[in-house]
């Protein structure tokens, strides 16, 4: 046999382990042990002198010793590590400080399954700027000077001048991105268009001065309502159920004709009646209609080529609908207690 007696090397070594009191003293004993010419490399050179028949036992003996050295080594290591912080005043029995993480609000949840619902179906996402011209905002969507909307209490006007295209303004509407796209492109074209709106409302439960609008439309040849029910029907199933029924009021809206209000069956009461929808069994949730021809002559399409519909709808009106809240400043006066239950 080798003649090494491992078991009392092992048992030197527990001995020295314990007798280890810094950092520097365990890296000693760990070169001396596991150095390039430590103990184990010296046992590591026998094994190739001894007979056939004692190496592998040997060999065993040596790998278990190394990985018992190493176990040892890595303990004394943590233990020390504990009582330096110990010595610098940590507490380590104290629990740690969870940091809480976030979450997206409520109103960008809605928007994102919103446009998300319309990208499945071909959908584009667009964005653009908050402070828009008279052209993007009124005329280009053929609404007159005379239509109210365009008066100062209705609409949030800057003292600069945007030229040929009026005044500048806080956009009133996302359809502002319908007259900007169709402007820079040619159909075919499927967009949604989310985004901050601007109206000088007094604020309660169910108006802001500022709240966010979803706009879409789609514009190519042979465009019909046909088209436009479909879309609408897949959104509303989406959002709110597939047992959701829908119905489409006429309604008028200056850049759209024939134009609609959309109800979906009340998502309270099922459509029995209830004193969330009024009684009536429905909730309004949208305004749409096919795109009016005046609308493609400001944008310079040629006359009659070209057919669409467009949609709008309150991003955060679909959210109080959504999840059952009758209070439109909650969404925005940040109150913790009422972000966190989304």
């Amino acid at each position: 046999m080798s003649g090494i007696d491992i078991a009392s090397i092992k048992a030197k070594l527990n001995d020295e382990i314990l007798a280890v009191a810094s950092p520097e003293e365990l890296e000693s004993l760990r070169l001396k042990y596991l150095g390039r010419k430590g103990v184990l490399a010296e046992l590591t050179g026998i094994i190739p002198t001894l007979a056939q028949e004692e190496r592998v036992c040997f060999g065993r003996e040596v790998n278990a010793f190394k990985a018992h050295v190493s176990s040892l080594i890595s303990e004394k290591r943590h233990s020390l590590g504990a009582a330096a912080e110990e010595d610098a005043g940590v507490d380590i029995s104290l629990p740690g400080i969870a940091h809480e993480l976030g979450h997206l609000h409520p109103l960008t949840q809605v928007t994102q399954e919103i446009c998300a619902i319309f990208s499945r179906m071909g959908f584009a996402v667009i964005d653009g700027p908050e402070i828009e011209t008279e052209f993007n905002n009124f005329t280009g969507l053929n609404i007159p000077l005379e239509h109210p909307s365009r008066e100062a209490f209705d609409t949030f006007y800057l003292d600069a001048a945007a030229g040929k295209e009026g005044r500048y303004l806080l956009r009133s509407q996302t359809s502002t991105m319908q007259i900007r796209a169709m402007k820079a492109q040619r159909p075919p074209l499927a967009i949604v268009a989310p985004g901050r709106v601007y109206r000088p409302d007094a604020v309660d439960a169910s108006h802001s001065f500022m709240f966010n609008q979803i706009e879409g439309f789609v514009v190519d040849e042979n465009i019909t309502f046909g088209d436009l029910k479909g879309v609408l029907e897949f959104f509303a199933k989406s959002v709110f159920g597939k047992e959701t029924k829908m119905r489409f009021r006429p309604h008028f809206f200056p850049y759209t004709e024939p134009s609609a209000e959309v109800d979906i069956s009340c998502i309270i009461c099922g459509g029995k009646g209830c004193s969330v929808c009024g009684r009536k069994g429905w909730l309004e949730i949208l305004g749409a209609g096919m795109i009016h021809p005046h609308v493609f002559k400001n944008v310079g399409y040629p006359c009659g080529k070209y057919a669409g519909f467009a949609f709008g709808m309150g991003a955060d009106r679909i959210a109080m609908l959504k999840y059952g809240i009758d209070d439109i400043r909650m969404f925005f006066t940040n109150d913790a207690r009422f972000l966190k239950q989304f």
